[in-house]
Formats: C-alpha cells, structure tokens, sequence
C-alpha cells in the first residue's frame, strides 16, 4: 500500500504543474497579443509625431467644418481633403452634393472615414486613400498645375506659406484660408495690386 500511494502522489503533482504551466501559457500568448494589437492600433497615431514636421490628427470642430462649407457655398464638383482625419469635412462636403476625396496617412482613420461615409449614406460620393502628404513634392506647384482654373484651395489651420488668401473665415484653430486658383499663381508671381479680399 505504501508504494502504491508513493506512485500516486508524483503522478497527481506533475498533472497540476502542467494545468499551471498551460494556464501560464495561455496568459503569457493573451498579453503579448494584446501588446501586438496596441502597438498596430497605437503606430499610425504616435508616428505622425516622430516627423520633422509633426501634424497629429486633430478631429475638425463643428464651427471649422462650418467655415468650410460657406467657403464653398455657391459652389459644386469635387472636393479633395488632404490630411482628411477622421473624414468629417469630405462627409459634410459629400452631403452637400459635393464628389469629396479624402486622403490621409493613418489607415485607421480612412477606415473609419469610409465606415462613417456608409453610416451617413453618403458612401457613393465619398473617396478615401490612405496617402503620405509629405511624399507629394510641392504640393501648391502640383496644384497649381492640376486643378482647373475655376478651383477653390480651402487650407485649415495651416495655410500655404507662398499663397496669399483670397477670403479668410474663423479664428484660432478654426481659422479656414480660401485661395481661388485664378489669382493663385505662386510667391514670385502675386503682385502687391492683387490685394485679398477678408472676411471674418
């Protein structure tokens, strides 16, 4: 009888480590996932503000997407938003009639912005790409070049450093800029006659 207890107890023992090694397993696989997932989610958002020149996502206000939207009223055709976010300003565009595209670095937010464009059945007017602002060289060059004459630039929060504005509307970080493409034609090119109009 005493050697059949003795060949129990061991048995009995390593049953209840391996429960425990299993159980410590399972936690160590859960918190590294965890981790992983985090850092998928976390990236596009702290990466931004690894940049030279750090533009981290700050959603639109409802008065700045107000300052949009006057800015563009007796307009219509297309709408692109670059640095479009959480996709606030193409959506109130597209609900305006509006063909709207957003581009921005995050993909998480584009697709939030094309949840959130299907949510506000706006979704057949609404393009978003995930697209690095900073890969595109000269952007008012490139805009000057490929818009059509008639367009309307609408710069939020940060205006165009070679571009005077032809209207401005808000205050602050609600501050929208409007140059009109027929008068914006580079640094070298504004002349001191072609005084902007301003309204506030």
């Amino acid at each position: 009888m005493s050697q059949a207890l003795a060949k129990e107890i061991p048995q009995e023992q390593s049953e209840g480590g391996s429960r425990r090694s299993g159980w410590g397993l399972l936690v160590t696989a859960g918190v590294g996932g965890a981790l992983v997932a985090l850092y998928a989610v976390a990236t596009p958002f702290v990466t931004p503000a690894l940049r030279k020149v750090c533009l981290p996502f700050v959603p639109a206000t409802a008065v700045q997407i107000q300052n949009v939207l006057k800015m563009l009223e007796n307009r219509s055709g297309s709408l692109v938003d670059i640095g479009s976010g959480d996709g606030r300003i193409v959506i109130a565009a597209a609900k305006k009639g509006f063909q709207a595209v957003g581009y921005e670095l995050n993909p998480w937010l584009v697709w939030y912005s094309r949840y959130r464009a299907w949510r506000d059945g706006v979704h057949q007017n609404t393009k978003f790409y995930i697209s690095d602002l900073w890969k595109m060289p000269q952007l008012e060059k490139k805009l000057e070049e490929e818009l059509e004459c008639n367009a309307r630039i609408i710069a939020c929060r940060f205006p165009f450093p070679c571009w005077i504005p032809d209207h401005t509307t808000g205050e602050g970080i609600d501050t929208v800029w409007a140059y009109d493409l027929k008068h914006s034609r580079g640094c070298e090119t504004k002349s001191v006659e072609n005084t902007p109009e301003t309204e506030s």
